[in-house]
């Protein structure tokens, strides 16, 4: 049998796919943008015949619905990472959240302690060869087709086809047939605070750096501070429409890559139709799956590496905070601290934490002198490098903790750094 007759055999409407899904299963769904949406919203339509269904995903763009109240004697979605649609869930105890580093999902799966039953996964057309793309989201999602019970494949029209992350047919049990637009981040608009944080970091950027950037108005406001750099490469987690501006204008063409050169590496793509045309059948971009790319042995071997990630508070010592406002779940560790390890190893590397300087209208400052009780420490005040806010970029690498206190008081809001100073001499930090 040919793979186009095996491909007829595995058709089935999304109704007749998710009955697959049974009571106390868990159900691993695939990651961000990436998310078949047409399968997420059959299975929830089970609702009242399941129970007990235990849903893994990290950052939900979806609609989340198995996480809204009522729906809690069927589904209990267990959060790698939290968004703004399953907060309130995680807030209230309608699911629960699993500190993790990216890179240790897939091992998650395959160690059997988090063993998978269902993998609910979207993928491009098949090829001649009946070889379907992981398209946007490779990460955690490979792993979970690698092992799962039931592998049911959203094959969809408008997934981009890329190099890297694929599936053969044979490992897919139903396929649901789709041609539907995919779920899209939008870039966001970029303020003064962040493209003052972009031209901070753009002046630690050398030509032929490797870059790890995310996405929001810092890491847009980055990219667009590079205009003038040379021969960039891309070594990353996700990336988004921001990239292929810097690709189209002659920046990141990935020459001076130490591996992987003339590729653009990632796990994830989170975007608008833009980027993900840009994708589609580029040879120029490999997705692989997050513990390869998130692996800091990997990241280590680009000289010149760069890593840019955010926090929500730092506080004196230089103890990072990214996810948690008080003993609130605001998000999770996600890649952080895989690349400022990797970052911070790699030849002429630097690892750069950038946050604006306050918070809420200007009302609180997010250089601290202790983080917020029941806060936890994302990135250790040992592995932390570079920390930059709108006023400026400080080096905290071999500083001692007053030299680290002065540094951060000094890239703090003018309005804080009175009392920031008054209240680390009593703590002994000056």
């Amino acid at each position: 049998m040919n793979w186009r007759e095996k491909y007829k055999d595995k058709i089935v409407t999304a109704a007749e796919a998710v009955k697959s899904i049974k009571s106390n299963d868990r159900v691993v769904i695939a990651h961000g943008c990436g998310e078949a949406l047409t399968l997420t919203r059959a299975m929830v339509d089970r609702a009242s015949e399941l129970e007990n269904v235990e849903v893994v995903h990290m950052l939900v763009l979806g609609e989340g619905a198995y996480t809204r109240p009522g729906m809690e004697k069927s589904f209990h979605h267990n959060a790698l990472f939290v968004g703004v649609n399953t907060r309130k869930a995680v807030e209230e105890g309608r699911a629960d959240f699993t500190p993790t580093h990216f890179s240790d999902v897939p091992r998650l799966f395959k160690s059997g302690d988090l063993p998978v039953d269902v993998a609910l996964i979207h993928l491009s057309l098949p090829d001649e060869n009946g070889i379907c793309s992981f398209g946007i989201s490779a990460d955690y999602t490979v792993a979970a087709a690698q092992c799962a019970r039931t592998v049911i494949a959203q094959i969809n029209h408008q997934m981009p086809r890329t190099g890297g992350a694929s599936i053969s047919l044979d490992d897919v049990t139903w396929i649901v047939e789709v041609d539907e637009p995919l779920l899209e981040l939008p870039s966001i608009e970029i303020g003064p605070v962040e493209r003052a944080i972009g031209e901070h970091i753009s002046k630690l950027v050398p030509d032929g750096a490797t870059l790890q950037i995310g996405l929001g108005g810092i890491p847009d406001a980055v990219l667009s501070s590079l205009k003038d750099k040379k021969d960039l490469g891309i070594h990353t987690e996700i990336f988004g429409d921001g990239v292929v501006d810097l690709v189209k204008a002659g920046v990141i063409t990935n020459r001076k890559k130490t591996i992987n050169k003339g590729k653009i590496i990632a796990t994830s793509i989170f975007g608008t139709r833009k980027v993900y045309d840009f994708a589609h059948n580029n040879p120029d971009i490999v997705m692989c799956t997050v513990d390869y790319t998130n692996d800091p042995y990997i990241i280590r071997q680009h000289e010149n590496m760069v890593s840019i990630n955010s926090a929500l508070q730092v506080d004196l010592m230089g103890q990072v905070n990214a996810e948690m406002i008080g003993s609130l779940q605001y998000s999770g560790v996600g890649g952080q601290v895989d690349f400022v390890r990797g970052a911070s190893m790699a030849p002429n590397g630097k690892s750069i934490i950038a946050l604006p300087s306050t918070a809420r209208g200007g009302s609180i400052s997010r250089i601290v002198c202790r983080l917020d009780e029941g806060a936890a420490v994302t990135t250790s005040r040992n592995d932390v490098h570079y920390v930059v806010t709108e006023y400026g970029a400080v080096n905290l690498r071999g500083k001692s903790i007053r030299e680290r206190a002065m540094a951060l008081i000094s890239i703090a809001h003018p309005d804080f750094r009175e009392k920031l100073e008054e209240e680390a001499r009593s703590l002994k930090l000056l």
